[in-house]
């Protein structure tokens, strides 16, 4: 499987890809788009989830497939490719998606095929979709399927040809236009694959292939063709096989099928080894009927068959060393072939139909190769005039001349003598085609002149004399066409048949006599051609040849004005064709690549130089004699040197040098005769004067440079001449006085140049300060003295003097004097003697040079204007400079006056314009500074820093370089001034050549590789190329030391490997491949050392050409391959730091190549990191912060992924350490670490460790006094809180989620109930009363909120949306955010899992198992009440959790906090809501639990207790009977006092609970209960007043139970009429009713319910304090009963005693809080037997 990687902003992607089919083709499909057909479209496929492959991905989402689908090919292709293909045709051409040089989209998907194991049937149906799409009306659309058939077939060949096989036989119904198309696309494939067939699929095809061929009788020549040419590509392989179905398809008495006939005739050009062999039983079959051939069609395909066969027969005798069977012979062939010979020519030829004679003659050629000897010698004298004839009756000759030629070489062969007597006919034919003007642009006319001079070639070699003797009189005539034909033919001669003219060479030389006086110009190309024909073959050098060579140059002296205007036929360029450009080339052709003319043309050419009538020859003169001295020289100087003497006729040197140099003062005219002249000189120089060879190596040089800078319309010419000829005279004269022996000589005309000189042009003052400095060679002492004297001369002082200043001569006049002083100075100093100049430099020449430049007036210093002075003083220090560097003795001279001269140069510079360069004072100035450099002393460390600060300011600011159009002088200007300052730099760098040295370059050089205008980061980075370069060529290591600022440098260079500027882009590779082969060098390797992976650096620099942003970044990752390969471990983190800096650079490109890079870096080496990693992250941060561009953060976050993959402890840590509120980076920062699942479960796994590891807040010292403390969240379980927000708010981030589902849970639960109530450090307070700012999240910092809401994302992420949802509805998120609502806001989220994420409990609850001994109250109180919920819920039952929980919760009935033990009751007692029919199997624990509630702690009214009553108003019907009653006195007496409760809910819950032990004991009251129960019927009647509802309800209720247990009907019966639910009760009247039943069945208890009322006389409440006397009064003195009842304290207890026997009873509506679900106490008693029993 084939695996793409590429590069995205530093990320290497693998994708996998899933196989393609279109929608619904396969379930559970995924969409994805089809590579090249669904981008842009809209049309999409489907990807199936099974047999995954794996593609590349481009920046443009479009995918290249590794593997094509298996299944499914033909609704692939219809559905996408064929529609696909066809609009993209019929799209304007702009427009399309491929064009023709491109294949279908499904070619590229089907090559594919040969990297997978597609089956044979896939290949079948993939094959047979195509080929159903053949039949497209558009033509366009069959050629792309043709393509895509063939391109299947290139890697599937016998599939595919089969495939189409059957197609073909099982649609035999197809057009045949079609149907050729299939075997046009077959041929092809067999073209390149017909050697992997087997037999069997040959043999098949084959028999498809003819019978196709053969289908119809009619000509149909596109299918038949088609069918033709399948056969002929399997007979290359297969010859034996084809060969025997052709010949079965020839029947003996009957004429053969046209194809068959043209397929043998191909197969016997394509495999003539192979089919000559069948010839034989060919031309028997086919001899016989050619008689019967009637139809011109047939008769031309015979033609064509039979001369096929004679050129297959003639290639099999011609290479008889590599036939098969080397015994065949001609005679095999020569009796049939006469046969067919006899028919073609004394039946055929004598046809009216033209195409049938071409075909017939056509045939003739090659057959007559084939014929006896004997045959064709008695053949010849009617062939040869019937194909003659032919010439007369047909307009297109090309055949007739062709086949004419064939038939002469074979006369020629046999050596015919007939051939002598058809000769002059011949040549008058012959003769009169070459003479044809070849108007026409037709191949056929050109090739029929072709075809008519191999017949004259034949001619030449068998009848010379006869052709010469025929064609020569020819050249005499005056007709153009004839003498034109004439000239062509003898150049072919001359050419063709060498040997044969080779004694002719005199007469045909004789015979250019006349045509050399023709003045049209076709006769004058046409002469010219057979010249240059007659200089290869050696005419030239007899006698007469001069006469040729003269007429050469005479044509290349023509006038351009007298070129003939119109352009020949054909011809693009009339110039190029004309007589002299013609000559031109010849005459340069014929003096340098024919060796033999070389003694001919030199020196002979050189007499032409100065005639004036050969003046516009002199440009191609020159240069033919430039290469033929050049060719002497190298012969020897004996062959260079030319002997005068011997050649009288040649000018005289000096008329030469004359000549050459008065024609160079119009250097333009000619085609550039100036240029070309100064070179004949400077190479003629040892054939003029042996003294002018050094100096003209110099000069010349510099003329062509300064012709080179200029062009016609820019050159000043009198400038041009200054150069041309005063140079050369004053040059003349300092060699002169340099010779001279006598000083006094020397002195006096030095001293009368000085006063003679005309010093206002340059060109003078350069010439003469040329002089000086000649003279100086040999006279140092006498120069220097007469400059001084001059200096002292009347004639200076009188220029100079302040009272003359303006008489005698103009201030400009004076600067122009010293310029050129100054100037001879330098010129001195530049050539005197080394070992004499040192002594002088400072004492005299530097001395009077700054003399002159610094003007005094009247003891002021003046500032000069002029720049011509300021040029030469530059010009001369240089020289002085350079002459100092140069001497031996320069290590140990001193220059004294250095730094003041480098400032000198440095003012000059400054004083620069920075927008443009106008002079060469910078480059001179640079360049001197070069030279400064390097001599003692050496300057300190400010002043080379003010050299480099101020040359790159001087040149960086510059504009772009110019372009050609701007001027040359420019353009070469700005290349030299560049070169000057890059050869500063490098004299810089060499004088500290440490790494330490090159950083301090580099520095300087940096704020213009960042700069923001491309042109000077180009010279910047072209600069630092340079400098890398130098000191790696120069580097020289004596230890092992390391490279210690590589990774800086690198981090510097390496992004701008995707600069905008193509050029800047190369360099920056260049720079990072130096570096690195520097720090092989600095760790021991040899120079010559060549790295393999550095080295790949130079094969990247193609991919930075390209402009693409895909490949430019695709090349920038590999780059960063590379770096990450060579840096050393201590250079990384410096190169990263580097690389952040460039996030943030100005230009976009670059640091987008920087986020590549750092990724790569990462990945490759981030494993040595772990130490650094909170510096990145820290450095990244700050970056983010600045950089402004968008892709950064991606980058980012992808830098942060990487790092994390490698050292995930030490990213979340260095994270954790961001400053709280977190801002929208860091938030982003966050999430890239939940991409990957393995990852993201890291993350979430420390950030919990981190987040349980310290204390969750810290109170403050105000609880020291006495107050209520202030508890402050602590920074870092408030910040990991945070990042757990942030990290699976991510989408990746839910496979993680749910894998640490449970202890995310439990810990974010925790978090939440620690942080209720708790504040923000101050810190964070007075951030947010300020306000975010735009850069931080808007999340809510404060702990409990910020914990609420990651547990809330938590459960979001995990797939638990329907918990949040519920939660959202009931309000529970903000409950658990507040002190009084949490245990609330806990209990609903308990309930909201229970019913929408059960199966998450069982884990969930095994994690808070360890939570029952936590140090935080509230998280105790927190968990308890979350599982005393859960057991509100039957999902505890179902999940096999009820014991667990059970365990849990008793384990918390001794917690120290009341509300756990308060909610541990509430739990147990939920078990009757979730549970009831498990109350019983734990009724003993739950009662145990519920009684010792009731006791809990000393307060009265604890909310324990309370508790506790409730819970056990919900238990008591579902526990046995038995178990009950050893409590029920107890929880009677102990429920007793909380009837008079100063808390509603106190009296409430007691009294109801009292109304349900009642219940419970319907009919099964103990004695001492019921006593309970007696006891209680004062304090229930009383409160029946009670100002509170509920409690007033309550008592009804607890009457109602009660009422059963006294045993009396009536008092049971008055209870239920008056205390019903819902009904108004008339206190009194049921007061009386009441107390009359108990005086009348209860006396004895009068007494004892008196004694309860009077305590509530004074009780608080206004309405029970009044009913207790009225229900006192209510008792007055009953009747007697009847004497047979005896009054009874208590009434009889027939009942069984209360135990713990009760049946099961519900639970269901039992009173209890709201908040546990359960009725509303004022609704009264549950569902359940109340009622009934009452």
């Amino acid at each position: 499987m084939k695996v793409v990687q590429y590069c995205e902003l530093g990320t290497v992607t693998r994708l996998p890809v899933q196989k393609v089919e279109v929608a619904g083709g396969w379930p559970e499909s995924r969409e994805k788009t089809l590579p090249g057909h669904g981008v842009g479209t809209g049309q999409k496929t489907t990807a199936s989830p099974k047999e995954p492959a794996e593609a590349f991905q481009s920046p443009g989402n479009c995918r290249v497939w590794a593997e094509p689908p298996a299944e499914g090919h033909s609704q692939l292709l219809q559905a996408t490719c064929i529609p696909r293909l066809r609009a993209s045709l019929l799209r304007p051409p702009s427009q399309q998606l491929w064009d023709g040089r491109r294949s279908c989209p499904c070619s590229h998907w089907v090559k594919e095929a040969e990297t997978t194991d597609m089956t044979e049937s896939s290949m079948k149906k993939l094959a047979f979709t195509l080929l159903d799409a053949i039949t497209d009306k558009d033509p366009l659309v069959q050629e792309q399927v043709c393509s895509a058939l063939c391109s299947l077939g290139e890697v599937r060949p016998v599939e595919t040809l089969c495939a189409c096989e059957e197609y073909l036989r099982q649609h035999d119904k197809l057009a045949h236009p079609y149907r050729a198309a299939v075997l046009r696309a077959m041929e092809r494939v067999l073209s390149s694959r017909a050697s992997e067939l087997d037999k069997d699929t040959a043999s098949t095809i084959i028999l498809l292939a003819s019978s196709e061929m053969t289908k119809t009788k009619d000509l149909v020549w596109d299918w038949q063709q088609a069918a033709s040419g399948v056969l002929v590509a399997v007979g290359r392989q297969f010859i034996s096989k084809v060969m025997e179905e052709l010949l079965r398809r020839l029947h003996p008495g009957t004429l053969p099928h046209c194809a068959v006939l043209h397929t043998l005739a191909s197969l016997s050009v394509a495999n003539a080894f192979g089919v000559v062999p069948f010839l034989p039983s060919v031309l028997s079959s086919l001899l016989p009927v050619l008689g019967m051939a009637k139809q011109d069609t047939v008769r031309v395909a015979f033609c064509s068959a039979l001369q096929r066969f004679s050129e297959g027969a003639l290639e099999y005798l011609a290479n008889l060393d590599r036939a098969p069977d080397p015994t065949v012979r001609k005679d095999a062939f020569a009796t049939d072939i006469f046969s067919a010979y006899d028919v073609l020519f004394h039946q055929w030829l004598q046809s009216r139909e033209a195409k049938l004679r071409l075909a017939v003659v056509e045939a003739l050629g090659p057959m007559s190769h084939l014929l006896p000897s004997e045959r064709l010698e008695e053949q010849l004298p009617k062939l040869l005039p019937g194909i003659l004839a032919l010439y007369k009756k047909h307009a297109e000759t090309f055949y007739l001349s062709k086949s004419l030629g064939q038939i002469l070489e074979a006369a020629v062969s046999v050596g015919s003598r007939t051939l002598e007597t058809q000769l002059d006919a011949l040549l008058a034919a012959l003769h009169s085609q070459i003479c044809v003007p070849v108007e026409s642009s037709s191949p056929l006319v050109m090739s029929n002149q072709k075809e008519v001079l191999r017949c004259f070639t034949v001619l030449a070699c068998s009848s010379p004399d006869r052709l010469l003797a025929f064609l020569l009189p020819r050249l005499d005539t005056s007709n153009e066409r004839t003498r034109v034909g004439t000239l062509q033919v003898v150049r072919h001669v001359i050419n063709s048949a060498a040997a044969q003219m080779e004694d002719k060479k005199p007469f045909i030389l004789s015979s250019m006599r006349l045509p050399l006086l023709d003045t049209n110009s076709k006769v004058k190309r046409a002469v010219v051609q057979v010249i240059s024909a007659m200089a290869h073959h050696g005419y030239l050098e007899q006698p007469g040849g001069e006469a040729m060579i003269e007429y050469i140059v005479q044509q290349c002296a023509l006038p351009p004005e007298q070129e003939p205007e119109k352009p020949g036929p054909g011809s693009k360029d009339p110039k190029a064709d004309s007589v002299r450009a013609i000559s031109v080339r010849t005459l340069y052709l014929v003096s340098t690549t024919v060796d033999r003319m070389s003694h001919v043309l030199w020196p002979y050419l050189l007499q032409f130089l100065t005639p004036v009538r050969f003046t516009g020859a002199l440009t191609p003169l020159c240069r033919s004699l430039v290469h033929l001295a050049q060719k002497r020289q190298e012969a020897g100087a004996d062959a260079f040197l030319i002997q005068y003497d011997a050649h009288a006729s040649l000018p005289s040197p000096y008329a030469v040098t004359g000549r050459l140099l008065v024609v160079s003062s119009s250097p333009y005219l000619g085609d550039g005769r100036g240029a070309a002249a100064l070179r004949l000189l400077s190479v003629l120089h040892p054939n003029i004067h042996p003294l002018l060879g050094q100096h003209w190596e110099t000069t010349v040089p510099l003329l062509l440079g300064y012709l080179d800078e200029h062009t016609e319309e820019t050159l000043p010419q009198e400038e041009w001449e200054e150069k041309l000829l005063m140079n050369f005279l004053y040059k003349c004269i300092g060699t002169t006085l340099g010779a001279a022996s006598s000083k006094e000589v020397v002195r006096k005309h030095l001293q009368e140049l000085l006063e003679t000189a005309r010093y206002q042009e340059e060109a003078e003052r350069e010439g003469l300060a040329c002089c000086f400095g000649i003279c100086a060679v040999s006279h140092l002492e006498d120069t220097l003295a007469q400059l001084e004297d001059f200096v002292r001369s009347e004639v200076f002082r009188k220029s100079i003097g302040i009272l003359n200043i303006f008489k005698d001569r103009s201030e400009n006049e004076v600067e122009k004097v010293k310029s050129a002083l100054i100037l001879c100075y330098g010129h001195v100093a530049a050539r005197a003697p080394r070992e004499l100049v040192l002594a002088k430099v400072e004492s005299d020449i530097l001395r009077n040079i700054c003399q002159h430049f610094n003007t005094k007036v009247l003891g002021v210093k003046v500032e000069t204007k002029d720049p011509a002075l300021k040029l030469c003083l530059v010009q001369s220090v240089c020289m002085v400079s350079r002459a100092i560097c140069s001497s031996t003795h320069a290590g140990s001279f001193h220059f004294t006056r250095k730094a003041e001269l480098v400032a000198q140069m440095m003012e000059f510079i400054r004083a620069e314009p920075l927008d443009s360069l106008r002079t060469p004072i910078r480059k001179k100035a640079m360049l001197t500074c070069t030279y400064l450099v390097s001599v003692e002393p050496a300057l300190d460390e400010q002043a080379r820093a003010d050299v480099i600060r101020g040359c790159l300011h001087s040149i960086m600011a510059l504009l772009p370089e110019p372009k050609e159009e701007d001027g040359g002088c420019q353009k070469s200007l700005y290349l030299e001034t560049l070169h000057a300052l890059e050869d500063l730099l490098t004299s810089l760098l060499q004088r500290n050549m440490t790494p330490q040295g090159l950083q301090i370059m580099i520095e300087h050089l940096s704020p213009w590789i960042k700069s923001p205008r491309g042109h000077e980061r180009a010279r910047a980075l072209g600069l630092s190329a340079l400098l890398l370069r130098y000191f790696l060529e120069h580097l020289r290591v004596s230890a092992l030391v390391p490279f210690h600022n590589l990774g800086l440098l690198i981090g510097l260079f390496s992004p701008r490997c995707a600069d905008l500027w193509p050029a800047t882009r190369q360099e920056a590779v260049d720079c990072v491949y130096s570096l690195l082969y520097l720090q092989l060098g600095y760790e021991g390797f040899s120079r010559d050392y060549r790295d393999d992976v550095a080295e790949r650096l130079l094969s990247l620099k193609d991919g930075l050409v390209h402009p693409d942003p895909a490949i430019l970044f695709h090349t920038c990752h590999s780059v960063g391959q590379i770096i990450a390969k060579r840096l050393p471990p201590d250079q990384l983190i410096s190169l990263l730091l580097t690389m952040f800096e460039a996030l943030g650079d100005p230009e976009k490109n670059c640091s987008r190549a920087a986020t590549v890079m750092i990724n790569c870096l990462l990945q490759e080496r981030g494993g040595v990191l772990q130490e650094k990693v909170p510096e990145i992250v820290s450095v990244l941060r700050s970056k983010l912060q600045e950089a402004q561009g968008e892709h950064v953060l991606p980058a980012a976050q992808h830098s942060v992924y990487l790092l994390a993959t490698q050292h995930c402890a030490a990213m979340v840590s260095s994270l954790l350490g961001s400053p709280l509120p977190l801002d929208s980076h860091t938030c982003m920062l966050w999430r890239a670490l939940a991409v990957e699942p393995r990852l993201a479960a890291q993350v979430l796994g420390l950030l919990l460790e981190k987040m349980s590891r310290d204390v969750p807040f810290k109170e403050s010292r105000a609880f020291l006094l006495g107050r209520t403390p202030d508890r402050v969240a602590t920074l870092l379980p408030l910040s990991a809180t945070c990042a757990l927000f942030e990290v699976m708010s991510t989408p990746a981030a839910g496979p993680a989620v749910l894998e640490l589902y449970p202890q995310l849970f439990v810990a974010l639960l925790l978090r939440v109930s620690c942080t209720v109530g708790v504040q923000l450090p101050r810190n964070l307070q007075a951030q947010e009363r300020r306000g975010a700012s735009p850069a931080l999240a808007t999340r809510n910092l404060e702990p409990c909120s910020s914990a609420v809401d990651t547990l809330r994302c938590m459960l979001l992420r995990s797939g638990s949306e329907d918990v949040v949802q519920r939660m959202d509805l009931e309000g529970g998120w903000e409950l658990l955010r507040t002190s009084a609502g949490h245990e609330e806001g806990a209990t609903r989220l308990a309930r909201s899992m229970a019913e929408h994420a059960g199966p998450r409990l069982p884990l969930v609850l095994k994690t808070l198992a360890c939570t029952h001994s936590s140090a935080y109250e509230n998280q105790r109180v927190t968990t308890t009440a979350f599982l005393a919920e859960l057991l509100n819920s039957n999902v505890a039952n179902d999940l096999m959790l009820l014991d667990s929980l059970l365990e849990s919760l008793a384990a918390r009935q001794k917690d120290t906090c009341a509300s756990v033990r308060r909610l541990v009751l509430r739990g147990l007692a939920n078990l009757a809501s979730g549970c009831p029919d498990k109350v019983r199997a734990h009724g003993p624990q739950l009662l145990t639990a519920m009684i010792g509630g009731l006791d809990d702690g000393d307060n009265p009214h604890s909310l324990v207790a309370l508790e506790a009553m409730l819970g056990l108003a919900r238990l008591v019907h579902l526990v046995e009977a038995w178990d009950l009653r050893s409590g029920l006195l107890h929880v009677a007496i102990r429920i007793r006092p909380f009837f008079d409760s100063e808390k509603m809910e106190f009296r409430t819950a007691s009294i109801r609970l009292f109304g349900h032990l009642n219940k419970v004991c319907h009919g099964d009251c103990e004695d001492i209960f019921l006593d309970q129960v007696v006891g209680g019927l004062a304090p229930l009647l009383l409160h029946l007043r009670d100002p509170q509802a509920t409690v007033a309800s309550a008592c009804r209720f607890a009457l109602c139970m009660c009422g059963p247990n006294l045993a009396c009907e009536e008092l049971s019966a008055a209870f239920q009429k008056h205390l019903q639910e819902g009904r108004a009760l008339h206190f009194g009247e049921f007061l009386n009713t009441t107390c009359k039943h108990l005086m009348h069945h209860f006396p004895d208890l009068l007494g004892r319910l008196l004694t309860t009322c009077l305590f509530y006389f004074k009780s608080s409440w206004e309405d029970v304090r009044a009913a207790a006397p009225l229900f006192t009064g209510k008792h007055h003195p009953l009747p007697r009963p009847h004497a047979g009842r005896q009054p009874r304290l208590m009434p009889p207890l027939h009942r069984v005693p209360g135990a713990a026997r009760g049946a099961q009873a519900a639970a269901a509506g039992g009173p209890g809080p709201a908040h546990f679900g359960t009725p509303d106490p004022a609704e009264g008693p549950g569902p359940r037997g109340a009622d009934k029993g009452c």
